[in-house]
């Protein structure tokens, strides 16, 4: 015990050093302060000492200003973090921060710091580091690379960037914080020669890219090197490490693979798998190989970096750590969707996978070397510059050239390209024998996208710079980007024809374009292609060679949903709008928020532009109380903030008010159809976010014009609802208990467009609506939620509502029906009247009504409580 607390009082000595310094960001003070009072408070409990009960700041409550509810519950609270926190003593994890652990579990969002010190590596000739994050349970990368240029001279190729090499690996959310697994893996592309031995550099090609640690194979062993460094992050994302100071040394390691795994072929089909890289033996192998590795001789060669996790996504990361992340910092992203996507937030990204090849040695002796070239071109054969990213940190590129195998038949790249439709991504290079993978992003304008399309060259390189100048491109691949339907290229495998003409001629895209590109094109036109021959199509002829790719497409602006796109694309064809808006409620969720805010533009624009007709208006508003049903699942209700933003913040139907009242009243009025009229009544809170929100907009457009027929809208309204309540009907069971436990939501947004002090004449009447002896406990807890509402805080408002209050509650303890409720509420009306805000002059008069209403009642129900106590101690002998 002693030795205990000696540790926490040093540590405490420590952070207060640290705090009056007042070096530290607000950031960090703000948890080192929570820290210190969790100290706190745990020493005082392993110590039997008082708990002091604090507020969520870390202040000491004063018991002269705090109500003795409040006190209970904060003490409640308090007790039940200090047990925690011996639970987790008792469980030896002591290591961790419980306070930043609460933060990241609250945080839908966070991103990986990383910090490149140096790069110690014999490698001769200018290099790529490429560095990303892997998941090797799914034998996966995760993210896009970070890539830093290295010289030959052992230092960052752009000098400047020196002692800044720093990026962070964003759009990581709480399912990443569930793998069991990650780990951050560097590779190195050597750029130079094709053979690093050769030494008359003046007779040979340069500038290739070829995988450093890959020596040539060895004729007498058949073995081959690869070299790679992985090191297991998985305490780091877990939060379990934390230390930003902390080198890390990730020592590179050369595998010998054998000639087994070099060679064995993929297994290529008609249907392919949605998962490309990592369901090859090589690559799990080569990357477990390095995991599993105990001893490591690597010869003092490695990286050193420094690793932080940090809650957030870029924007606040960037506000909260700007000693850490600055605008030069490279944001290398997830390779697919952040579990949220906000408002404003475009991404539009295609990710393409060069998986394979198999190409024939023609007329030389031994396999070409093959090189991929990757480039983007519109339907008019205009090459798109500088769309093409080969790494976070580094520029734009018009064209990427995949790594080079020497003489292998069948290279596997499984290098990924990333095209966005403001950028477009590629992931490109992993051939037969060396598991290497590259990611590059291409950005693609979004209305130049469906005119273009990713052009694959092949060329043979030699490493003789004389034979290399002449060596041509010898064939072509191609694949649009938009599909025939207005769609987005299908995620998935995708076998690509390879065309072979004369070279000029392929680079004409008018000879390419009108025909298939892929075989199952070319099969749905009737030509075969189980053949070897080659066939001829106009000017170009199938080779045998074969091509395959992977795509994988991330974006908020173009979707691979024909539905959804009917609907987004209304406009287009406005005889099949009822068809999209009911289709629409049959789209996959996933698909639907990912794409929230086209999607409500798109509703909201349908009601506003039939402004005149009510044709729609009803599919609307079911579209609306769809996705609004959607936020609101489990799954989905991270997306609420989005939903808050987009109301608050791009929103901007002005009349859309009058249609969603009218449609609501329709549905309450004809109570029997209960299935929609349920769903309505839970998406009741934004239902009435977008009317007070629309009416709002209408105000300050036309200075408050309209304001009785809003008014008598809402009370036709109302009374329709309370005519709902009264009803003697079992059918509508539900939608009453639906009905009185979401109608208090709307009661903060409803009071910024409506007289507080009728709002709160309607609530009661809402209340002295429900019959007497039904719906009990759903009825107290209905007001519960409306003491906690703002209308309650304005003694006009109160004056009207604690009358009905009083009675209900004197009707029920009467009755000793659901006394625990009853209790909740009373406790709940006088924690208010305690407050500060609400303090007034005719407090008094508020404590002497409750008093009066209540007294015998109260009376009553704890001599019967204390009589029941009594009876269970005679029963239970004591």
């Amino acid at each position: 015990m002693f030795h205990s607390v000696r540790h926490m009082i040093y540590d405490l000595i420590e952070w207060r050093s640290q705090i009056l310094s007042g070096t530290l960001p607000q950031d960090e003070l703000k948890e080192l302060k929570k820290k210190v009072t969790a100290k706190i408070d745990y020493g005082n409990r392993i110590l039997d000492l008082d708990l002091v009960v604090r507020d969520e700041d870390g202040n000491i409550l004063d018991p002269e200003q705090t109500s003795t509810i409040s006190l209970f519950r904060a003490h409640e609270i308090a007790s039940k973090q200090v047990e925690e926190r011996l639970l987790e003593e008792k469980s030896q994890k002591q290591n961790l921060d419980i306070s930043r652990q609460a933060k990241f579990a609250a945080t839908p969002s966070f991103a990986l710091f990383v910090n490149l010190k140096n790069v110690v590596c014999k490698i001769g000739e200018d290099a790529e580091v490429l560095m990303s994050l892997y998941d090797p349970l799914e034998s996966k990368f995760i993210s896009e690379n970070y890539l830093v240029r290295w010289s030959s001279s052992g230092l960052p190729k752009d000098i400047d960037r020196l002692h800044n090499l720093r990026a962070v690996f964003t759009d990581l959310g709480s399912k990443d914080l569930k793998r069991e697994k990650i780990s951050f893996v560097c590779q190195i592309v050597r750029v130079g020669r094709m053979e690093q031995r050769d030494n008359n550099t003046r007779k040979l090609t340069s500038g290739l890219r070829r995988p450093f640690g890959v020596a040539d194979v060895d004729l007498f062993n058949d073995v081959s090197f690869f070299l790679i460094s992985v090191m297991d992050v998985t305490d780091i994302i877990n939060g379990k490490v934390d230390d930003e100071d902390k080198q890390h040394f990730i020592p590179f390691q050369s595998l010998a693979l054998d000639s087994a795994i070099r060679h064995k072929q993929l297994n290529i089909s008609s249907r392919f798998s949605p998962r490309v890289a990592g369901e090859n033996d090589f690559l799990q192998t080569v990357i477990n190989k390095v995991i599993a590795a105990k001893e490591v001789n690597h010869k003092g060669q490695g990286l050193w970096v420094t690793l932080k996790l940090l809650p957030g996504d870029i924007h606040q990361i960037r506000k909260e750590f700007p000693h850490l992340v600055d605008r030069s910092t490279a944001v290398a992203r997830k390779m697919g969707f952040p579990e949220i996507i906000m408002p404003g937030d475009v991404r539009n990204d295609i990710y393409v996978t060069l998986v394979q090849g198999d190409f024939d040695k023609g007329s030389k002796t031994t396999a070409k070397n093959v090189e991929v070239t990757v480039s983007v071109y519109d339907e008019d054969g205009k090459r798109l510059e500088n769309v093409i990213f080969p790494g976070a940190g580094d520029e734009a590129l018009s064209e990427y050239k995949s790594v080079i195998y020497y003489q292998v038949k069948q290279p596997r790249w499984f290098e990924t390209v990333k095209g966005n439709v403001f950028r477009i991504v590629t992931v490109v290079d992993i051939f037969s024998k060396q598991p290497f993978f590259v990611f590059v992003k291409v950005a693609i304008p979004i209305e130049d996208v469906n005119r273009s399309h990713l052009r694959f060259t092949f060329r043979h390189r030699s490493s003789q710079d004389s034979k290399d100048k002449s060596e041509k491109i010898f064939a072509l691949a191609f694949v649009k980007l938009m599909r025939y339907d207005g769609t987005t290229l299908r995620d998935g495998e995708h076998d690509l024809i390879v065309y072979k003409a004369e070279a000029k001629k392929l680079e004409d895209s008018s000879t390419y374009l009108s025909l298939p590109s892929t075989k199952m094109e070319l099969e749905e036109k009737g030509h075969s292609t189980a053949g070897k021959s080659m066939q001829n199509l106009g000017s170009c002829t199938i080779s045998k060679d074969s091509f395959q790719i992977s795509t994988l497409v991330c974006s908020t602006k173009l979707t691979q949903n024909v539905d959804l796109l009917g609907l987004l694309k209304w406009r287009s064809n406005t005889n099949l709008l009822q068809q999209n808006l009911r289709q629409l409620m049959k789209v996959d969720g996933g698909e639907v928020v990912k794409f929230l805010q086209d999607t409500l533009d798109a509703l909201f624009n349908i009601m506003m532009e039939n402004s005149e007709s009510e044709t729609f208006d009803t599919l609307v508003f079911d579209a609306l109380v769809f996705i609004i049903g959607l936020i609101a699942d489990r799954k989905f209700q991270h997306f609420n903030p989005v939903l808050e933003t987009y109301i608050k913040k791009h929103f901007s139907a002005t009349l859309a008010y009058t249609k969603l009242t009218k449609v609501l009243r329709t549905y309450v009025d004809n109570a029997g159809v209960t299935d929609q009229l349920f769903k309505a009544m839970k998406s009741l809170e934004y239902i009435f976010k977008f009317i007070v929100r629309s009416r709002i907009l209408f105000n300050q457009l036309y200075e408050n014009k309209g304001e009785a027929d809003f008014r008598e809208s809402l009370l036709q309204l109302f009374k329709s609802i309370n005519e709902m309540m009264s009803s003697p009907s079992d059918q509508t069971v539900i939608v009453k208990g639906a009905a009185l436990k979401y109608l208090p939501t709307i009661v903060n947004d409803v009071k910024l467009v409506f007289d507080p002090k009728e709002l709160s004449k309607l609530f009661t009447d809402f209340i002295l609506n429900v019959p007497m002896g039904r719906l009990t406990i759903q009825k107290l807890y209905c007001l519960i939620e409306i003491v906690h509402s703002d209308l309650f805080t304005q003694h006009d408002c109160r004056e009207i509502l604690l009358p009905m209050m009083t009675d209900q509650l004197k009707y029920h303890l009467e009755r000793q029906e659901d006394l625990e409720a009853c209790c909740q509420l009373l406790s709940n009306i006088l924690e208010v009247l305690y407050r500060k805000d609400v303090v007034s002059n005719l407090y008094r008069k508020d404590v002497l009504g409750i008093a009066r209403a209540d007294t015998t009642t109260r009376a009553d129900y704890y001599g019967k409580a204390i009589e029941d106590s009594k009876q269970d101690s005679h029963l239970n002998g004591t």
